[in-house]
């Protein structure tokens, strides 16, 4: 038991190491995420829009 505790108070120390980033930081980066994510999403759709109705055009 006494390893877990050390290995908690280990943990909480390298913890206040670590450099956070802001708030501003963390919204700016979770909107360009969101964003790129929904431009990836658009492009695959489009091309596998493109490519299914292509393989239609050909089979029929």
């Amino acid at each position: 038991m006494s390893q877990f505790i050390n290995y908690l108070k280990d943990t909480f120390a390298e913890l206040k190491h670590v450099s956070w980033p802001t708030r501003t930081q963390t919204i700016v980066y979770t909107v360009l995420v969101i964003v790129i994510s929904i431009f990836t999403a658009l492009f695959i759709g489009i091309f596998d829009f493109g490519f299914s109705r292509g393989l239609d055009w050909f089979i029929s």
